[in-house]
């Protein structure tokens, strides 16, 4: 955090990762104290850097999605457009059917009043990035041109909150999703690997 010491900052870095493993564990209710134990820093350390549970959450849920963000963009100059984009919807899949809570975070912010204010708001921070891939694989002729990024992320945001810690079911049912389910297209779905066009 810029004009934080550096130990400040290392406090900051600490604790945010180990409170993301937190919650990948034991989900949105793991324990600040436990948190601040494994951290090896004292609760009051943990409050001056995340005042409540939704700000640690909250910088818990944005540092993944800025990771993802990041890899949309890596995945932009790749040659084939569609698999460039399912390989991006497969780590948004897998991170929010892995991670407890996220996927009904990503629900509330879709469905939220657009008036409401939101600390994070992580569907606007996926849909601006995932847009990009969306329309070059439009441009392609990859996907159809009424499938649009928020479609695509509803879509996932559905599958991780019915498959959540079942990722192996989470990227079948997006690969079925993708292919469709008329005959023609049963056997596309049990392809290997989601990045198969």
């Amino acid at each position: 955090m810029p004009g934080q010491r550096a130990d400040a900052r290392r406090n900051y870095a600490l604790l945010l990762s180990v409170a993301e493993q937190a919650i990948a564990e034991q989900g949105a209710d793991a324990s600040l104290e436990q948190i601040a134990r494994v951290a090896g820093v004292g609760s009051g350390t943990v409050r001056r850097h995340f005042p409540t549970r939704h700000a640690l959450l909250a910088a818990v849920f944005r540092k993944q999605t800025d990771a993802l963000a990041d890899r949309a963009r890596e995945l932009t100059d790749r040659p084939d457009s569609r698999a460039a984009l399912l390989e991006w919807l497969g780590e948004v899949l897998t991170f929010a059917a892995t991670t407890r809570g996220l996927a009904e975070a990503l629900n509330r912010d879709h469905v939220a009043d657009p008036g409401e204010a939101h600390e994070h708001c992580a569907t606007a921070r996926l849909i601006e990035a995932g847009q990009p891939l969306v329309q070059r694989a439009g441009s392609d002729g990859a996907v159809h041109p009424d499938v649009t990024i928020g479609d695509l992320l509803s879509l996932v945001t559905g599958i991780a909150l019915v498959t959540e810690h079942r990722p192996d079911d989470a990227n079948r049912l997006l690969r079925l999703a993708v292919a469709g389910i008329g005959p023609g297209d049963g056997a596309a779905a049990n392809r290997p690997a989601l990045t198969t066009p």
